[in-house]
């Protein structure tokens, strides 16, 4: 594919920004206990923050929607979206904070822990989509999650059908979700634990994620891809189950950030007309990439660099 066309590769992402603020330690302190931490950070968070720095740096366009607060960390979001050429539809809301994390990251395994505040952009609404309709009615793909309210997730799915937009789904934090939304759903991309919670399937391997997914599937969805960390995703359709094994990059740092790193990079290779398991892979790469580094939005690696893992492993890459 030429440079151009991946330029005119567009993706509107919905959901929430935060600044995640990041301990490091041995181990989660019990209640009432105090421990000591080997490192903080802080930086750019919130899942659909973080997949739209995946999809800039992946070469897409990207619109990003969100509410933020008239404080210190909404300027970080700001000063973020622009380094990373994000057009930001975020929309300030006095008297209410931008939206934070607390990340505990466990310095063995680099597993972690999160509580989410979301501030400002718990505060959206339908009509926060509606001011960006014709963003997504010239997008490729539009991306969602449910870290905003779900009534703006829906609306935003319901508005990109309409204008035949590819739509993503990430039900991430799993919530209960009423049937009429599957439909809405070209793919929807949970984990494990999500996959396990939307549909009763208890997931411990590739299989038992291909019965879940073909719960969802008899619900609606279009193509079901279930993130199975280590053991890799797996995209599951009714004409075909692929299981992509997960790219190993060196050790891992942090593991927070590696889904929304797959689905940015899913939702831009999508948008540069690649097909679903092309673009999988991609995803799944990228996500190999972040987890060897620290930071969610901060570990998200460049087209290059994922093009050069994806070219080692006798993969397809994208133009750039």
């Amino acid at each position: 594919m030429s440079t151009q066309s991946q330029q005119s590769g567009r993706v509107v992402i919905l959901g929430i920004y935060v600044t995640d603020l990041t301990f490091r330690a041995e181990r989660m302190p019990l209640i009432g206990e105090t421990i000591a931490g080997s490192a903080f950070a802080m930086g750019p968070g919130g899942k659909g923050s973080n997949q739209a720095v995946a999809a800039a740096r992946a070469g897409a366009q990207v619109v990003f929607c969100t509410r933020i607060g008239n404080d210190a960390f909404g300027a970080i979001a700001r000063s973020t979206w622009t380094a990373e050429g994000i057009t930001a539809r975020a929309t300030t809301v006095e008297g209410v904070s931008t939206g934070a994390a607390h990340i505990f990251v466990d310095d063995t395994n680099g597993k972690n822990a999160i509580i989410v505040a979301s501030g400002a952009a718990g505060t959206m609404n339908a009509a926060d989509v509606d001011a960006i309709e014709a963003d997504i009615a010239a997008a490729q793909v539009f991306v969602t999650q449910l870290e905003q309210p779900l009534a703006a997730a829906r609306r935003g799915l319901e508005v990109a059908r309409r204008h035949g937009v590819i739509t993503v789904f990430n039900p991430a934090p799993a919530l209960p979700l009423d049937d009429d939304i599957f439909p809405l759903c070209d793919y929807i991309t949970p984990n494990e634990t999500e996959a396990a919670a939307l549909t009763g399937v208890p997931i411990q391997n590739a299989d038992d994620a291909r019965r879940a997914a073909d719960v969802l599937l008899a619900k609606g969805v279009g193509t079901v891809i279930v993130t199975l960390g280590e053991a890799g995703a797996l995209l599951h359709s009714a004409r075909q189950s692929v299981l992509v094994p997960a790219f190993q990059c060196g050790r891992v740092v942090e593991t927070a950030g590696a889904g929304d790193g797959f689905t940015g990079g899913f939702a831009a290779a999508l948008a540069r007309g690649a097909d679903p398991v092309e673009a999988m892979r991609f995803g799944c790469a990228l996500a190999g990439i972040s987890v060897t580094r620290p930071g969610t939005a901060p570990s998200m690696p460049t087209l290059s660099e994922v093009n050069q893992l994806l070219s080692q492993a006798g993969q397809p890459v994208s133009a750039h």
